[in-house]
C-alpha cells in the first residue's frame, strides 16, 4: 500500500512541528491552505495556535465549508489544542464570530488550563498508544467539558478529558508534536491507513 498523504492546515500555529512528526510516523506530510489541496490528501492535522484566528483565516481562505464537507464525508482529522476546539461541535465560551468545523460531539472550554504563563507538561496515559505515558505539553490548553454517546474518551488529566475520538476524528488538548514522541501521530496515521483500506 502506498504511503498515506496527510495535510497540515497551514493557516497559523505549529505547522512545521506537525509536518516533522507525521513524516517520522511514516506519512507523506504537506501543508494545506487552499480548498483544492483538500482533495489531494488522505487525512488532515489541525495544529495548535489561536482558535479564533484559525477560524477567521479558514473562512478568509475559503476552506471552512470544504473542510466541514470533507469531515462529514469521513476524512480522518486530528486536532491538537486549538485544533481540538476547531473540531468541537460546541464551544462553551466562544469569541464573537468564532466558528468551528465540528466533527466531535463534545463541548470544549477554551484556555481551561490557564494562560500562557501557566503552561505545563504532564505524563498522560492515552488509550490506543502503547508503552509509557505520552508527555503532554499543555499551552493555554482547552479541556472537554462533556461528550456525546458516540465520543470515546482516550485520556484524562486532573479529572478533565484531554483526548477524544469519534469515528475518524481525533483530538488532544496537548501538543505531542513538541516532544519528539511521535506515537500519537502514529495512532492517527494508523487511522488514516485503516480508512483508506475500508474505502478501497
Amino acid at each position: 500500500m502506498s504511503t498515506p498523504v496527510i495535510g497540515v492546515l497551514a493557516l497559523q500555529g505549529d505547522v512545521r512541528e506537525h509536518l516533522i512528526a507525521l513524516a517520522a510516523a511514516d506519512a507523506v506530510a504537506r501543508p494545506v491552505r487552499r480548498p483544492e489541496e483538500l482533495a489531494e490528501i488522505d487525512g488532515l492535522v489541525i495544529p495548535g495556535g489561536e482558535s479564533t484566528t484559525i477560524s477567521k483565516l479558514a473562512v478568509l481562505f475559503g476552506v471552512m465549508e470544504p473542510l466541514r464537507e470533507r469531515v462529514r464525508e469521513g476524512l480522518p482529522v486530528y486536532g491538537t489544542c486549538a485544533g481540538m476546539i476547531m473540531l468541537a461541535d460546541k464551544i462553551l465560551d466562544p469569541r464573537s464570530g468564532q466558528e468551528t468545523i465540528g466533527g466531535i460531539d463534545m463541548i470544549v472550554r477554551r484556555n481551561a488550563f490557564g494562560r500562557q504563563n501557566e503552561s505545563f507538561e504532564a505524563a498522560v496515559d492515552v488509550e490506543g498508544v502503547e508503552g509509557d505515558p505520552v508527555e503532554g505539553v499543555f499551552i493555554r490548553a482547552p479541556w472537554v467539558e462533556s461528550v456525546g454517546a458516540e465520543t470515546e474518551v482516550l485520556a484524562e488529566h486532573g479529572g478533565h478529558i484531554v483526548a477524544v475520538r469519534q469515528g475518524n476524528v481525533l483530538a488532544t488538548s496537548f501538543h505531542p508534536e513538541l516532544t519528539g514522541d511521535h506515537r500519537v501521530h502514529g495512532l492517527f496515521v494508523d487511522m488514516v491507513r485503516a480508512n483508506r483500506t475500508a474505502a478501497s
